[in-house]
């Protein structure tokens, strides 16, 4: 991974005593701050139960029906939990239990009653050639008649830096056939990706000394891999957050992931060779690329049908070639193959390959029209800590599938999330609006400035407790940044205490200084400060430029 964009916040001055201003006043020329946007959806999400669809077959891959909770076992981290509550859905209806196969805690959908399916179409443009990408969309336009009354559909775009929402839940047709003429008329960044690779090609192509096969990366094979790891991050990244920003919505949840060509192993596929098998600690490994996307798609109950919109495919002059590919191009299309069936795999779906991509809505619907919701309650510790989820079916000649895994996430990981998803969806629904002021940027070396920023915190943003006679609140910030090339930080933590001695009112704003050390380049800044106590943050959003661009810099946004 490359260098952070936030090398380290270096901590000024904080004020304890509560402002009396309703708000920090702003630098000259800078634009009055706007009223938030709105949410992207409309909810947040609380998980309290593991949700389990499993999709049981025989020998001949057929659908079985009509079995109960006595005949699967549950095993997490290799001991057997309850099933604690149990439904069997045929053809989008609930099943009354079979006698005896009645199951005590949580309640199980009323039989008859129809079981809604939610569609989440995540389109990655970052990586996504627009021809090939819109054969997708143009027949998943042309499918949209397979959604039935109680079905719903959003559907987001993916640009390497923003997720925009091109459509809310909503069960039209006509609406969502609007938003998916809307994703056609997008641009796609895939042939930049296509440009890139073919680049590293011909320079590689160039350097070949002819001493046979290395174990480790040679340099431009490490700083191609690195770069491109870290655009599969960022796009993985906006994936998992679309699903943490579309709340709860009913029925059995979908994803559709429209990906433009996620390879598997980073370094596998930048060295094309089976025979070379480069070891690179610096690399990501699949599972690590993949896990944050895995994990709260298990978390949140949704099911994950990736989609090879073939983005990333061949090298040399034409990579719109119909050829038959050269092995090394074979190794990397089945790198992207292998990436979209571990995702698959992971969460109970099924990756939709080769002419599956151009039929992507009819297989998902086909395949979640039938199949077992199994649930349980686990014991939350919040110390994120993965657990293996193994479901079998006790009938001999059967096999079944479902989610192999669930992350119990601690409170400080869940805030991070939260961070990321303002830093795509804006503020979470309700959150408090903080203020900011910039100062000037100053230089620092070759390739850094020092950035001094003061925020407004409001105090409706957090909850102040009685301490020794006077009121403290110990708080977080976070800070997130995207440069402009669409690189991302880490999220530096900086705690944070306020204390006053009268009871604070939450129509004022506490005033902290703070200076952050910088990338000296274009800067889309997120600054969030948490609350254990209230579970609230607030957040502010800056777009800036490095000294020396008067034109852009002091332009501010507030959400």
């Amino acid at each position: 991974m490359r260098e952070s964009l936030i090398r380290f916040v270096v901590v000024g001055c904080a004020f304890l005593a509560l402002a009396a201003s309703p708000a920090i006043g702003q630098t000259a020329g800078q634009p009055k701050a706007a009223e938030p946007p709105p949410s992207l959806f409309d909810d947040v999400v609380d998980v309290r139960v593991v949700n389990i669809e499993a999709v049981v077959t025989d020998k001949k891959g057929e659908r079985v029906k009509g079995l109960g909770p006595a005949d699967f076992s549950l095993m997490v981290d290799g001991k057997e939990v309850p099933v604690q509550y149990f439904t069997e859905i045929q053809d989008r209806q609930a099943v009354a239990p079979p006698a005896g196969g009645e199951v005590s805690g949580l309640p199980s959908l009323d039989p008859g009653g129809a079981v809604a399916t939610s569609y989440l179409v995540f389109i990655d443009e970052f990586f996504s050639v627009p021809v090939d990408r819109d054969v997708v969309l143009r027949s998943l336009k042309a499918q949209l008649f397979r959604l039935g009354p109680e079905d719903s559909m959003a559907v987001v775009a993916f640009d390497g830096r923003r997720v925009s929402l091109l459509s809310r839940w909503t069960g039209s047709q006509k609406a969502l056939a609007q938003a998916l003429d809307q994703a056609i008329g997008r641009n796609g960044q895939g042939l930049q990706r296509l440009a890139e690779l073919n680049s590293f090609t011909t320079l590689r192509q160039t350097l070949m000394d002819g001493t046979g096969r290395q174990e480790r990366l040679s340099l431009e094979e490490l700083d191609y891999a690195s770069s491109l790891a870290e655009q599969l991050e960022r796009s993985v990244a906006a994936a998992a957050n679309a699903m943490r920003g579309a709340a709860s919505p009913p029925g059995r949840k979908v994803m559709l992931l429209l990906t433009g060509g996620w390879p598997f192993s980073v370094a596998q596929y930048v060295v094309r060779d089976r025979m070379r098998q480069p070891v690179n600690r610096d690399l990501p490994t699949g599972e690590e690329l993949y896990g944050g996307l895995v994990d709260t798609a298990n978390r949140l109950g949704y099911t994950i049908y990736p989609v090879d919109v073939k983005g990333i495919q061949g090298s040399g002059v034409s990579a719109r070639s119909n050829s038959f590919p050269v092995p090394e191009d074979y190794i990397r299309e089945q790198e992207i193959h292998t990436a979209l069936q571990h995702v698959a795999l992971e969460t109970g779906g099924r990756a939709l390959l080769d002419a599956d991509r151009a039929a992507s809505l009819e297989r998902a619907e086909s395949d979640t029209r039938s199949y077992y919701w199994l649930g349980f309650t686990p014991e939350w510790k919040g110390n994120d800590q993965r657990h293996d989820i193994r479901l079998r079916v006790l009938r001999p000649g059967l096999e079944v599938r479902s989610r192999e895994s669930f992350l119990d996430l601690s409170r400080k990981a869940e805030v991070g999330l939260q961070v990321e998803s303002s830093m795509l969806f804006g503020p979470p629904p309700g959150s408090p609006r903080m203020m900011v002021k910039l100062e000037e940027p100053v230089r620092r070396g070759r390739s850094e400035m020092e950035l001094p920023v003061t925020l407004g915190i409001p105090v409706a943003g957090f909850t102040p407790l009685q301490v020794d006679g006077r009121y403290v609140a110990d708080l977080v910030l976070h800070v997130f940044a995207l440069d402009d090339q669409g690189r991302r930080s880490e999220i530096p933590a900086v705690p944070i205490r306020v204390a006053t001695q009268e009871a604070p009112s939450e129509d004022r704003y506490v005033p902290y200084s703070t200076r952050l050390l910088l990338r000296r380049t274009g800067q889309h800044l997120v600054l969030a400060v948490f609350d254990p106590v209230s579970g609230r943050i607030s957040t502010a959003q800056i777009d800036m430029a490095p000294p020396g661009k008067e034109e852009k810099r002091g332009e501010l946004r507030l959400r």
